[in-house]
């Protein structure tokens, strides 16, 4: 029995260190941004404390109260984010700023505000919070309370409305396969928002995926589930799962708005804004795509390259073929073997070639190593040139070739089975050959004794006559 409650009290051990290490951080330091006037803009600290201990939030004497939030996520998205956030990791980047509800600017969503005035329901504060990490990336927009509650710590409630969120902010994707951009967003309706005159069930919602370029928005997708109305025609054959995932009637509801690209090309590479409007609300999170591939490496002449006593081997080169991007190629060459039997910079004039373009949008690009002559100690050493590129790992790609110096190599395997099969062939050719000669000098003898044979026979008609 003992021992049963060991294990148990073990067991509950566990979980609980379990549940404090995933829990993540119990605040989030922000930077809460306003206009200065003139241009400017000032910056004030602020923290959204997410959880805290059974002695309650934590006093900051540091902080305005108005800027100290206690953060209340009906739909969880944004405390779910963060309790998966690794002890370890750099803090992540956040600011907020004041929000100011608004009908859907683009013609594609006006049908999701029927009236260009915004309901006195949506009255009051509102804040727009932003964070990113290389985790993840979220907007989410919050009703603080007017008043801070005053407790033993002066704090301000703040719930969680709506939260648009990435679990992958910078995409790296090979060329030429699929991209899959995620996107994940979360509405509760305030307590003034969910009034009993409004319909149950998800609010209609558009969503819209953009790409920067040049500093204006190049819109690829556009989509308003439920609602009739023209949409502008998806562009780059692009599609997204664009829904709700359920249609409880007062909600927290959760939808997916994942972004799938097809066969991506080096020219759809950029930052990507993906936008969720609800009827007011909007929520914004933008990722940065990257186009990849990582070169094959080749070196000729190879796999030997031969040279006498005091002469230059050839010019050696090596390929780097179809990589992208076409920045950052480095080759390196070693020389493996010889005197010492380490790897060491390799003496001679090195330079990288024009790039070369192809049509998938990859580029080739070679690296040439011309060598100064050779002695017989260097009788097989190894050429190594090593690539490095952004596609590939920190310990690059690599080819060798090795040097035969004349008058100094033996037979090796190769040539042994080359001998080998040589003589079998000619053996055989041999065979063939004497076969033939006795073919053609065995046919005429049986011929000419045929031919004797017929001449001594007697007919017997001319035994008759006589």
């Amino acid at each position: 029995m003992k021992s049963l409650l060991l294990l148990v009290a073990v067991a509950l051990g566990l979980a609980t260190v379990v549940s404090v290490v995933s829990a993540g951080p119990e605040a989030i330091e922000c930077w809460f941004v306003e206009d200065a006037g003139g241009g400017g803009l000032s910056k004030k600290p602020a923290t959204l404390l997410l959880r805290h201990g059974p002695r309650g939030p934590p006093p900051r004497p540091d902080l305005d109260p108005k800027l100290y939030f206690k953060v209340d996520d009906p739909a969880g998205m944004l405390l779910a984010a963060f309790r998966r956030y690794p002890a370890g990791a750099s803090a992540p980047h956040c600011e907020m700023s004041r929000f100011i509800p608004f009908p859907a600017s683009a013609k594609w969503a006006r049908s999701l505000s029927p009236e260009q005035n915004c309901p006195r329901a949506l009255d009051g504060d509102w804040l727009l919070v932003s964070v990113s990490s290389t985790l993840f990336s979220l907007s989410s927009l919050l009703r603080p309370q007017p008043e801070p509650l005053r407790e033993h710590v002066v704090i301000t409630m703040a719930t969680v409305v709506l939260t648009v969120l990435t679990h992958n902010p910078a995409p790296r994707v090979q060329l030429g396969k699929d991209a899959v951009l995620d996107l994940r967003f979360a509405y509760a309706p305030s307590a003034l928002e969910g009034s009993p005159s409004l319909d149950a069930g998800p609010p209609p919602f558009g969503l819209e995926w953009r790409r920067q370029h040049r500093g204006k928005g190049h819109l690829l997708l556009a989509a308003t589930p439920g609602l009739a109305g023209r949409m502008p025609p998806a562009q780059e054959k692009a599609t997204a799962f664009a829904a709700w995932d359920d249609d409880e009637p007062w909600g927290p509801w959760t939808g997916n708005g994942t972004f799938w690209l097809p066969a991506v090309k080096p020219s759809q590479e950029g930052v990507y804004l993906a936008t969720v409007h609800l009827p007011y609300l909007q929520g914004q999170v933008s990722l940065e795509l990257t186009v990849h591939k990582a070169p094959r490496v080749s070196l000729t002449p190879a796999p030997v390259v031969w040279a006498a006593p005091g002469e230059a081997p050839p010019e050696l080169l090596c390929l780097a073929s179809h990589f992208f991007p076409a920045e950052g190629l480095e080759v390196k060459w070693e020389l493996r073997g010889g005197p010492g039997g380490s790897s060491r910079k390799v003496e001679g004039k090195t330079w990288l070639s024009t790039i070369r373009h192809h049509s998938d949008g990859s580029v080739s690009q070679s690296g040439h190593l011309q060598l100064p002559p050779v002695t017989a100690k260097q009788h097989g050493v190894h050429y190594v040139c090593r690539v490095y590129h952004s596609s590939l790992p920190a310990s690059g790609r690599s080819a060798d070739v090795t040097l035969e110096v004349a008058g100094f190599s033996g037979p090796s395997i190769e040539d042994g089975i080359c001998l080998f099969l040589s003589a079998f062939l000619l053996l055989g050719l041999f065979k063939v050959l004497g076969w033939l000669v006795a073919a053609y000098w065995t046919i005429p003898e049986v011929s000419k004794e045929k031919a004797t044979a017929a001449s001594l026979t007697i007919p017997r008609n001319s035994k008759k006559s006589q």
